[in-house]
């Protein structure tokens, strides 16, 4: 993806630091799509001795991730110190005191993990690639996941947002929304990582509201503002923010505002390499004796 096209990390962690007091309360959707994410897991066959939860946020992933791999130490990652402040705050005050296993939590950027690598068994991530480069965040999982193993994550396709990013550009040409990759290109870009027969899939949840300024507190809560390079840096002023409000009210129906996200929920197991970096072909012969 062009650089141009990619969120500005910095102003990314920012909006995660100042939304993390928040963030819970206003995370409606991002909790459902957790919960759909996790049901992907039921027919796979994964006994992890270590698990990412990669773009943890306030780590609402956790406890669910420790009920199905009860032997599996879970490591939380995310770029903003606040959410892993909240996150760690998630462990009810007897599991601190009784010293209870809890997750690991490291701040990070996704693009460069501060694992070793073939040294998990599991990466999850809900909703975070979206902030990302995805072929650098797939060829970090690459790396850290161990020969067979599993990357499992959720995130938002090009449809999301549609009636805001139409309003807008019936006011400007700047962009105001961040862009979203096709999940086709996500299951090409898995494939150039080292993952094997990627699953897509994608489904579409419409929001609903009141006003569009519910819509624009939703996102601020949640830490989704635009943080694209090109976006404007001046306040939007108010001639603009009623333009833009009377062309998204042409999407209202029934008396309510729709917010279109479309979710994408892809999943692929690392396949061991079949060459070598000084470029020798690797070959598996089977142990004496297997058909």
């Amino acid at each position: 993806m062009n650089d141009a096209m990619l969120p500005v990390k910095r102003d990314v962690r920012r909006s995660f630091e100042r939304a993390a007091r928040t963030y819970d309360e206003a995370a409606v959707l991002q909790r459902e799509v957790c919960a759909r994410l996790l049901e992907h897991l039921d027919p796979m066959r994964l006994a992890p001795r270590r698990a990412v939860d990669l773009g943890c946020g306030t780590g609402h992933a956790f406890d669910a991730l420790a009920r199905r791999f009860p032997g599996a130490a879970v490591v939380g990652i995310d770029i903003a110190p606040a959410m892993l402040a909240r996150a760690r705050d998630r462990s009810p005050w007897w599991q601190r005191m009784l010293g209870a296993r809890r997750p690991a939590l490291v701040c990070a950027d996704a693009e460069c993990l501060p694992l070793a690598g073939a040294s998990v068994e599991l990466v999850f991530s809900n909703l975070a690639l979206q902030w990302c480069e995805p072929a650098r965040v797939f060829a970090e999982a690459a790396r850290a996941l161990t020969s067979e193993g599993l990357f499992l994550f959720s995130t938002f396709g090009p449809d999301t947002l549609r009636e805001l990013r139409a309003a807008f550009a019936q006011v400007d040409g700047a962009a105001h929304v961040n862009r979203f990759v096709d999940m086709h290109d996500l299951g090409d870009a898995l494939v150039q990582a080292g993952f094997a027969d990627p699953v897509m899939e994608m489904e579409t949840i419409t929001l609903e509201y009141d006003t569009v300024l519910a819509v624009a507190r939703d996102l601020k809560a949640i830490g989704a503002v635009n943080s694209l390079p090109s976006r404007s840096r001046g306040l939007g002023g108010r001639q603009r923010w009623r333009r833009m409000t009377e062309a998204y009210e042409r999407f209202r129906r029934n008396g309510v505002l729709p917010a279109t996200w479309e979710v994408v929920y892809g999943h692929a197991w690392k396949v061991p390499p079949k060459r070598l970096a000084d470029g020798r072909q690797v070959v598996s012969f089977p142990p004496k004796g297997a058909r």
